[in-house]
């Protein structure tokens, strides 16, 4: 099956966009962490999950999320909220760049997404969340895509 550039580039774009809403979700959440209390995010999640840990008690998704709120703990939330923040800024600023075209932008993608990748892997060791194997899937597909955009890219730029 051939894909052409065309489609190709397509899908960067949208990957890159997503990548971008992605970001903002992090960035969003991380203001949430800064300005709510621990006691205030178990008291959302205990109404969220008691429906259905009423209903199934096993229930894999509640079970986890009400596990991760009773151990949220000032410190920890303070690592969130910085990572969350943190992380989605420097995601919203590459993938502005990346957008925009701007060569600088290929490289230092490549390098920010290789160290997220990193860290998720190593975060994964720790939790074994799901989510963080499909975010670092993601997060590889991109990673082809910016390094075949940026080669194209520098191909068809003038020669000094």
């Amino acid at each position: 099956m051939h894909v052409s550039e065309h489609r190709i580039h397509q899908i960067f774009r949208v990957s890159v966009i997503l990548k971008g809403l992605h970001a903002l979700t992090e960035i969003g959440a991380g203001l949430v962490f800064y300005l709510v209390s621990a006691q205030s995010v178990l008291n959302v999640v205990n109404r969220l999950t008691q429906d259905e840990l009423t209903e199934d008690p096993r229930d894999f998704v509640a079970t986890h999320l009400l596990d991760a709120a009773q151990h949220l703990t000032g410190a920890t939330q303070s690592f969130y909220a910085f990572y969350l923040a943190s992380h989605g800024l420097i995601k919203v600023v590459l993938v502005i760049g990346l957008l925009r075209e701007k060569l600088i932008a290929y490289p230092l993608s490549l390098v920010a997404l290789s160290a997220f990748i990193a860290y998720q892997l190593y975060r994964y060791s720790y939790t074994h969340a799901f989510g963080l194997i499909i975010l670092t899937i993601f997060d590889l597909v991109v990673i082809v895509l910016v390094w075949h955009e940026w080669r194209l890219l520098r191909r068809h730029l003038p020669v000094d």
